[in-house]
């Protein structure tokens, strides 16, 4: 196991558990980016599943259950990359920077446990 993947998917585990908590307990950055891009708040619940479920299988993958790390950071990339097509799509460029952030972090994770 490399170090730099165990780094970069602890990161993102405590990245995708922070910002589901976060929606769990609609923070208000949360709501107000929400709302820059249409969400309805009712979505909220779901979406912290999503990450949430990403983070966990995260978890499981670097435990051991490799099939599932991958699932779980294929997941996050596809989710990740719908919260950033949302933005563009409304063209909220101000706060981009955060989904873009996951994204990167995601996909860096999905690289290196593919490369695991």
């Amino acid at each position: 196991m490399s170090t730099a993947y165990v780094i970069v998917t602890v990161v993102a585990i405590a990245a995708n558990a922070g910002i589901a908590v976060a929606d769990l307990l609609r923070a208000g950055f949360v709501l107000a980016n929400s709302a820059e891009v249409g969400l309805p708040r009712s979505w909220l619940p779901w979406l912290a599943t999503a990450k949430a479920a990403g983070a966990a299988g995260l978890l499981l993958g670097l435990l051991g259950a490799r099939p599932l790390g991958v699932a779980a950071a294929v997941g996050l990339v596809l989710f990740f990359v719908g919260a950033v097509a949302a933005h563009v799509r409304l063209r909220v460029y101000h706060n981009i920077a955060f989904p873009l952030g996951y994204l990167a972090l995601a996909t860096t994770t999905l690289a290196l446990t593919v490369g695991h």
